[in-house]
């Protein structure tokens, strides 16, 4: 059998790698249309430092990620974070980030108080919402921010959930999904009660034994490099797919730019790419599904990288910031001192700028958009130096936004898919925006190619 997989990022080399761990003698062929695989994951050099400038981190409490690393012949170069203590600007100051939340969500009432990162009032609220009369069985999707916002008042939502949320999904909190986003928060409020209480019993029963986060020594970037180098699957960079039809036989691409097209055709395929460039490929083959991916949203970033020497940021591994303090930084990550990169004496921070819906300094060039990282970073953290080095890093559409409703709409789009033999689909838009679960996304489609391929 022979399987085209549409993208080369995490979700889709996760793909064509089980595929071939399961029937060795199945032809994979991974069509990329960047200049190379890897998506979402991505390294550079800044002031000569191999640097991540897309995700620089996996969950541990997942095992997918460690697991495909150590498959990858990466298990040595697995790296625990030198520290995990973040901050937040709030109010004009930044405040260690409190123990306990569920994305913002507080569920410890002493180390947000102990944090300082609310107002008097705003902390009197908190302290009194487990008193309140008790929610009503959450049985709907609802908006995180509404909730959170009728329970606790508005100074959490801008100065944790908003700051939280918007480092996961550069989303807003009004408008994203409890279940999609908290999980585990809209199981436990299905039976009613406090939120805080409800985030009390999931943050204490989150963590283990060892650290929540890892990387990979020379970048986390370095896994889809080492995926696509392993021989398992064959690897095309620069090729669009601009259509998929089926055939008697199975599937047609239509391939190359329109004056030099190019015809692959397959026994199956699986499309692992964002959502509105997926909704096009459907379009023919999965005209449902198609459609239901159109609907979905999705949020562009940028992040400014910058290398100094001679500063000294504040403690810590980063800072996240509160939406009504004025500025367009939205987090800083001290790369330097969040894991041991060993930069010759060399600062490595990250700047990450824009959310959904907010595209007008996207539209600067990198010249403009390193001013406004280098502007805002004394206020933010203390840095007003020349950097030795700065590269931009654009990631237009990366982040798909899960809407109230999205998990109905995620189960659609995989019956109307699962419909059409030989088909699958995965990505973030899926099971979640973390690399781990990616990687499950990735091995789901590939059991159903497998699947197809046993009948």
């Amino acid at each position: 059998m022979r399987v085209v997989v549409v993208g080369g990022g995490i979700s889709g080399l996760s793909a064509a790698w089980r595929i071939t761990e399961f029937a060795a003698d199945t032809e994979v062929v991974v069509l990329e249309a960047a200049d190379a695989v890897g998506g979402k994951l991505r390294v550079e050099s800044v002031g000569g430092v191999p640097v991540d400038v897309g995700a620089e981190a996996m969950l541990t409490r997942r095992p997918e990620g460690v697991e495909l690393a150590k498959d990858a012949g990466l298990g040595d170069a697995l790296l625990e974070p030198l520290t995990t203590s973040a901050a937040v600007y709030a109010g004009g100051a930044a405040h260690p980030l409190p123990a306990r939340t569920v994305l913002g969500v507080p569920g410890d009432v002493g180390a947000l108080r102990s944090s300082g990162v609310l107002s008097h009032a705003a902390m009197s609220i908190v302290d009194s919402e487990p008193s309140h009369p008790p929610l009503e069985p959450l049985l709907d999707d609802v908006a995180v921010g509404p909730l959170v916002r009728s329970r606790l008042g508005d100074e959490v939502v801008e100065r944790l959930v908003e700051p939280l949320l918007g480092g996961v999904y550069a989303g807003r909190a009004d408008e994203l999904s409890l279940q999609a986003t908290m999980p585990a928060l809209a199981a436990q409020l299905r039976i009613g009660g406090s939120l805080v209480r409800a985030a009390a019993v999931v943050s204490g029963g989150a963590g283990g034994g060892g650290p929540a986060f890892t990387s990979l020594a020379g970048g986390l970037g370095r896994l889809p490099i080492a995926l696509a180098a392993s021989g398992h699957f064959a690897v095309r960079t620069g090729i669009t797919v601009r259509a998929i039809r089926r055939t008697p036989a199975g599937f047609a691409l239509d391939c190359g730019p329109v004056p030099r097209p190019e015809l692959v055709e397959a026994d199956a395929v699986v499309v692992a790419v964002p959502p509105g460039k997926a909704a096009r490929l459907l379009r023919d083959v999965a005209p449902a599904a198609g459609a239901e991916l159109s609907t979905v949203d999705t949020a562009s970033m940028a992040i400014v990288t910058l290398a100094y020497r001679g500063v000294t940021p504040p403690a810590g591994s980063g800072l996240l910031v509160g939406t009504r303090e004025g500025y367009r930084v939205k987090a800083v990550t001290l790369s330097s001192q969040k894991w041991p990169i060993m930069p010759d004496g060399l600062t490595i921070l990250r700047a990450s700028v824009g959310r959904v819906g907010e595209t007008a300094d996207l539209q600067r060039d990198d010249g403009e958009l390193i001013a406004l990282a280098r502007h805002e970073l004394p206020a933010l953290i203390g840095v007003d130096a020349e950097p030795v080095d700065a590269l931009v890093t654009r990631w237009g559409g990366g982040l798909p936004q899960y809407a109230v409703g999205h998990l109905d709409k995620v189960v659609r789009i995989q019956e109307a898919v699962a419909a059409v033999p030989g088909l699958a689909v995965c990505g973030a838009t899926y099971g979640g925006v973390g690399i781990p679960a990616c990687i499950a996304a990735g091995r789901q489609a590939a059991q159903r190619i497998l699947a197809r391929a046993r009948q």
